[in-house]
């Protein structure tokens, strides 16, 4: 879809556009912004390249910068996103809706917006929808912080299927986190690459007032990157609690196998002893041999029990 600012009434035409707005743009109408302004007009492949080579570029003039952007709501992976700034225009390519994009083209209704003004706008937007991100996976971290250490910390679980299914969520919803975590670091990293370089080589035609709010934006980014680099920590630390309780369940499970092995033995060997029905085992004409041998198979029972309690197995 191809969208132009301010507006004009009719078919959009980049051609007196301060701003054009492509979202999944169709090979047509990427042709006719190339053909109006005289730009090449990135494909998504193109967009998609790593390299800082590829995602920052100054060409006569003209800024091309790219970058990711995470996945939010519906979207499953990160989508791209293309800026061509000048000092007449600016051109972007998406391939996903932001809120962003609508305020910005809401401001153009007031008053009509420079090229860099309109950057830095988007930009601004982009700081504060990665905040959002960020404070919503911390809030959920610490729900899951505090599921795990006062649930699994303070309770002992007797319904071990149960126990699974709980740990099994939470090892989701921790690896959840950590996934979305890693593309905000993406978009993030992106994010501070395209600024400086941005604010550097536009400063001939970048306004003092502009530049003010790409600094702060860079120190707004500067400050999500360690924020993020916390909740990553304290995912891994998340994990490796979960993996600890686990670990711990499986020994518990594994302590009271071998307690009922070892409690069932000198019982099963004292019966299997008397059941060889031998005539001259001298127990056999007792008067309560019976009563002799059920006392030593619950004595045999008793002091293994009575030994794992004392040495404090259970």
């Amino acid at each position: 879809m191809l969208s132009t600012y301010p507006e004009r009434g009719g078919k959009p035409s980049a051609k007196d556009a301060i701003w054009v707005d492509l979202l999944n743009p169709s090979d047509e109408e990427m042709a006719t912004v190339a053909r109006e302004l005289g730009v090449s007009i990135p494909t998504r492949a193109q967009l998609e390249e790593i390299e800082s080579s590829s995602r920052l570029q100054s060409e006569d003039g003209r800024l091309h910068l790219s970058a990711p952007l995470s996945a939010h709501g519906e979207d499953t992976e990160p989508t791209p996103l293309g800026f061509i700034l000048t000092p007449k225009f600016l051109v972007t390519v998406r391939f996903t809706q932001r809120h962003v994009f609508d305020v910005a083209a809401q401001m153009f209704k007031k008053t009509d917006l420079a090229s860099a003004e309109v950057f830095a706008t988007l930009l601004e937007g982009m700081v504060d929808f990665g905040a959002d991100m960020l404070e919503q996976t911390a809030a959920e971290l610490n729900g899951v912080s505090k599921s795990v250490f006062r649930h699994y910390g303070n309770t002992r679980q007797h319904n071990i299927s149960r126990s699974n299914r709980s740990m099994r969520e939470t090892l989701v919803a921790v690896g959840g986190a950590g996934e979305r975590l890693s593309q905000i670091r993406e978009a993030l990293l992106g994010f501070q690459r395209i600024v400086p370089f941005a604010a550097d080589k536009g400063k001939d035609w970048i306004d003092a007032a502009v530049q003010a709010r790409l600094k702060t934006v860079s120190q707004d980014l500067l400050s999500l990157s360690d924020f993020e680099v916390h909740l990553s920590n304290k995912v891994q630390f998340l994990l490796d609690a979960v993996l600890g309780f686990i670990n711990t369940e499986q020994n518990d499970i594994f302590k009271v196998l071998t307690i009922v092995s070892v409690v069932g033995i000198p019982p099963t060997l004292i019966a299997s002893m008397y059941g060889m029905n031998f005539h001259n085992m001298p127990e056999y004409s007792w008067k309560y041999g019976y009563e002799w041998g059920l006392g030593l198979i619950v004595l045999s029972t008793v002091l293994p029990m009575i030994w794992f309690k004392w040495r404090g197995w259970w």
